[in-house]
């Protein structure tokens, strides 16, 4: 086991509403970050249909 490895019975873990840590997402948008909850409706509506690059699935030529 490595540090980032998470022990199977730490993952039943069920925390209830009011002891979650509310998160803000932030994304780049035109050279800059801005948290996603600033964004106008259309803008949200583009960043849910976001298609996330994942490296290891490229192949190069």
């Amino acid at each position: 086991m490595n540090d980032m490895t998470v022990p199977t019975e730490t993952l039943s873990i069920a925390l209830k509403d009011e002891e979650r840590t509310r998160c803000e997402v932030w994304t780049r948008v035109m050279g800059y970050h801005r948290p996603v909850t600033s964004f106008n409706k259309g803008k949200k509506s583009e960043h849910r249909e976001r298609r996330f690059f994942v490296e290891s699935r490229c192949r190069m030529g």
